[in-house]
């Protein structure tokens, strides 16, 4: 089995082309619309359509525009381990992606559309959505369990040609930007959740479909931002926006969800390369009790662990794209590193940037460097895609269905059998002098 960690030149090439694309055309439009990450997704927004639409065009050009679709649907398809290299680059900005085609949660949407909608609803929302110029939502969560499936009590019920959904539903974000929603519903709760769930299309403005509040996150202003409360009364869709097929919500689903997971573990090196790379230049700036603060060994004890465990988690997060190169479906194994790589994201995100915010100081929790920010995503990454203490728990469960109970009283490792077996192993050379001599060395 041969093993490469170098990337091919000519990929390489477009990778070095995106560093500086990224660096010098799309970060500073973070820096013109800081604390407005919402607008993204404005497509309403004149003068960020106005910037993006050349940017786009550039990267169309340039055949990198929505490299996780395949050639088919419009895109590059790249495969997972680009698609890795190519987020270590986009997650340093939140226009990037859009940039790029690749924004969440429009990637995975377009893919179930892709897969399990009819011709009209692509024609409708698939085609304009791989373009970019619509954005859509994915509304899982509810207030009352968060995204515990078992918890869901948003209904639906068919009554002729159409559904009928009642219930709630929270933390749906862009739905006030979405041209349409994917919404989950219990259709039938006789059954575990997992058979018993579909997914919805469900179009904005749908009689019946109420914004109760927009929800943001930290720093945003109340009333403000991008994540709905909705409440569902007795709004109706036609029959044939159940995608996937009634009872087949979950099955459809993991297509996203897995692969929104990855992303965002991605779009996280970028974000723990950034902060890295501040801390580094911090320590050797800084001058205070009689030297730089490089020369602290406890600074570079912080900087040696940073380095170590971003490095570590870069290629969990490469193994876990790779593995679903390989395979072409999200199976248990593939399931397994992606859960893995969702729980690793969180924590580490907290030792690194805090690390960085620390060596700061006062500058490192104000509004005038990213770190404080980038602080505020460490609670978001251990929250989005379910909790990360539900993934370490599936992780475990898959893990220990590789091993078995021992079959006696002891551990298999208990060393005075296996030493007794050692010595009837080798029983013909050990004589009672050399038996003698080990035991008493």
């Amino acid at each position: 089995m041969a093993w490469d960690f170098e990337t091919e030149p000519e990929f390489q090439e477009k990778l070095d082309w995106m560093d500086e694309f990224v660096r010098e055309e799309v970060e500073p439009l973070d820096l013109l619309f800081r604390g407005k990450s919402d607008v993204v997704f404005d497509m309403k927004n004149e003068l960020v359509v106005k910037l993006l639409a050349p940017l786009k065009q550039e990267v169309k050009k340039r055949d990198l525009w929505a490299c996780h679709l395949t050639p088919d649907l419009g895109g590059g398809g790249y495969g997972q381990v680009k698609l890795a290299l190519m987020n270590e680059i986009l997650g340093r900005s939140m226009f990037a992606s859009r940039v790029f085609g690749c924004q969440a949660p429009d990637t995975g949407n377009a893919e179930l559309i892709a897969h399990y909608g009819n011709d009209s609803q692509k024609d409708k929302y698939l085609k304009p959505l791989l373009e970019g110029e619509i954005v859509s939502c994915f509304s899982m969560t509810e207030p009352a369990g968060g995204s515990d499936p078992k918890t869901f009590t948003c209904k639906a019920w068919r009554e002729g040609d159409e559904y009928v959904i009642e219930g709630e539903k929270w933390f749906a974000s862009n739905a006030k930007y979405a041209e349409f929603l994917l919404v989950v519903v219990v259709t039938d709760p006789e059954v575990p959740i997992y058979k018993g769930a579909s997914i919805l299309l469900v179009p904005k403005d749908t009689p019946g479909m109420e914004f109760v509040r927009n929800v943001g996150l930290a720093g945003e202003r109340i009333g403000h931002g991008a994540h709905a409360y909705l409440r569902f009364n007795k709004a109706r869709v036609p029959v044939e926006n159940c995608i996937g097929g009634e009872g087949q919500g979950f099955v459809a689903a993991q297509t996203r969800l897995g692969g929104g997971r990855i992303h965002h573990a991605m779009r996280t090196v970028a974000t723990l390369k950034k902060a890295f790379d501040m801390m580094c230049e911090r320590a050797l700036s800084r001058f205070t009790q009689g030297s730089i603060l490089a020369e602290k060994q406890l600074v570079q004890q912080m900087i040696g662990d940073s380095y170590t465990e971003i490095l570590q988690f870069r290629l969990h997060v490469m193994y876990a794209a790779w593995l679903i190169d390989k395979h072409k479906k999200y199976n248990r194994e593939v399931r397994k590193e992606i859960a893995a790589t969702k729980v690793a994201t969180g924590h580490i995100m907290k030792s690194v940037i805090y690390r960085a915010l620390h060596l700061h100081g006062a500058l490192g929790v104000s509004n005038e460097l990213p770190l404080a920010g980038m602080w505020n995503q460490v609670g978001i990454m251990a929250t989005v895609d379910g909790p990360s203490e539900v993934h370490s728990i599936s992780v475990a469960k898959q893990v220990l269905r590789d091993y078995e109970p021992s079959p006696g009283l002891f551990p298999t490792a208990h060393l005075l059998p296996k030493i007794e077996a050692a010595r009837d192993k080798y029983a013909e050379y050990l004589t009672e002098e050399n038996m003698h001599w080990i035991a008493n060395s």
